[in-house]
């Protein structure tokens, strides 16, 4: 130290001294934060019910899986704000995969129940432990896919994110349906068709896929009406002059909804062989072509287009005869 200056090194000590006390505050704080997080999972830990070790727990080894979770709508079961009959606050792992305490301890995968490796019908069953009372999900044990032993980890990634586990886009939900509906994603390579290959519209928007009233687990709109009626609502009625095969049989009776070789859909190539399949004999008493001179001879062109005079062949509000 210079003579005459024998405060020139007390900065360097002060500032020696202060990063000293709040490196020690700093620690200090760290030991009360790391003693307050065990105190929290031993207190848990406490709450938990026997054979559960909570996801903490799971998160030891199963790290990858736990952050992908945090994206998943099903992560509000670990925070408790979902609404499930269980409350399975900081156990939402041991929700679908059964208590953990004893895999934890022998890391066996046997000690551990595995969705993805049990029989489709045990594995939806876990499910629907939740979702059983869910509308959409009502249907599902009259639905094809629980019929034909598909289970919900097939179409649903429960751990990825939101798009893995319901996807939003069109596109994406129809590539998982045509994955296993080939030959219904073929149709829809016909010129007439509704427009699901462009991303127009998705497989949903007409079927549930857990199942309805309805064959085919076609959807229903408006009073329990088929899901076309939610496009074409002028179709609907009600009619005091309805077509009965329309609200009998449905669409499917002179259109293929998916996609046809013909326009508009039509099951045949002509509209008059869609109605002479029914109305081959008989229309207002009077035959159709048969023995001349019968009104409707349709051998004359101008008859053989039914849909010139019966213009609304869906219902009509003013004649019994379709005619307007």
């Amino acid at each position: 130290m210079p003579i005459g200056r024998p405060w020139a090194g007390l900065p360097c000590a002060f500032a020696a001294m202060a990063a000293l006390v709040l490196f020690s505050v700093s620690l200090a704080a760290q030991q009360d934060q790391e003693s307050e997080q065990t105190q929290q999972a031993q207190q848990t830990q406490q709450q938990l019910p026997p054979g559960y070790a909570g996801s903490d727990v799971c998160l030891g080894c199963h790290d990858d899986l736990g952050k992908a979770f945090t994206r998943n709508p099903h992560h509000l079961v670990e925070t408790g704000k979902a609404k499930t009959k269980t409350n399975w606050q900081g156990m939402a792992c041991e929700s679908c995969h059964g208590p953990g305490a004893k895999h934890a301890e022998t890391v066996s995968p046997s000690d551990i129940i595995n969705p993805a490796k049990q029989t489709a019908a045990k594995a939806s069953q876990s499910c629907l432990a939740c979702h059983l009372n869910n509308p959409i999900h009502a249907g599902w044990a009259r639905s094809s896919h629980n019929k034909n032993q598909t289970p919900c980890t097939s179409c649903h990634a429960i751990h990825k994110g939101q798009e893995a586990l319901r996807p939003a886009r069109f596109m994406e939900i129809n590539k998982l349906c045509a994955s296993c509906h080939t030959s219904v994603w073929a149709q829809f390579a016909k010129p007439y068709k509704h427009r699901l290959d462009v991303g127009a519209m998705s497989c949903t928007d007409c079927h549930n896929p857990h199942g309805t009233f309805l064959p085919g687990s076609v959807r229903t709109v408006a009073a329990n009406e088929r899901a076309c009626y939610k496009c074409h609502p002028d179709k609907t009625g009600p009619f005091p002059f309805p077509h009965a095969p329309v609200q009998l049989e449905g669409c499917g009776t002179c259109h293929e909804p998916h996609g046809s070789a013909n326009p508009r859909m039509l099951t045949r190539s002509e509209v008059r062989f869609v109605c002479l399949e029914c109305h081959s004999n008989i229309t207002a008493g009077k035959t159709i072509g048969g023995v001349p001179p019968a009104f409707h001879d349709i051998r004359s062109p101008r008859f053989q287009n039914c849909t010139i005079c019966h213009t609304k062949i869906h219902g009509s509000y003013v004649d019994p005869g379709l005619e307007r």
